[in-house]
């Protein structure tokens, strides 16, 4: 996260509010959706928290290659980036392997899926629809 946020202070200005604020956003996702998976008591609760962090660093290191691609920043600081992005997932692979053996919470939820019941939704769009229909 600090390197995302070094390198997003030094974008040119024009991607102040693009590219700069989609990195630190994604960035700030990595961490907080492994906080949310710790505080998660079924292991698969955990497991999807700790998924989305690793769509977080996927995103994170997207962004990372468009900076290189558009010529944002330097080889070197580029390729000690993705070392540690490449770090980051390793852990966190392992910290989902860990938490799938362990499998805690499971004895209590029979190890079985976390989801909500399926609702029922009726809509009326009748009246919308009639306004989009061009009239003659």
């Amino acid at each position: 996260m600090v390197n995302a946020h070094q390198l997003a202070v030094n974008l040119p200005p024009q991607e102040k509010y693009d590219l700069a604020q989609q990195i630190r956003r994604a960035s700030k996702g990595i961490s907080a959706n492994i906080a949310e998976g710790y505080g998660r008591f079924h292991f698969l609760d955990s497991l999807r928290f700790y998924s989305m962090a690793r769509g977080s660093l996927n995103e994170t290191r997207n962004h990372v290659i468009t900076a290189k691609v558009l010529g944002y920043i330097e080889e070197s600081f580029y390729q000690q980036f993705v070392t540690l992005m490449r770090e980051a997932e390793k852990t966190l692979n392992g910290l989902m392997r860990y938490v799938r053996e362990q499998r805690r919470g499971g004895d209590l939820y029979k190890n079985s899926v976390i989801r909500e019941e399926a609702g029922t939704y009726e809509a009326e769009f009748s009246d919308y629809l009639d306004e989009l229909r061009p009239h003659e």
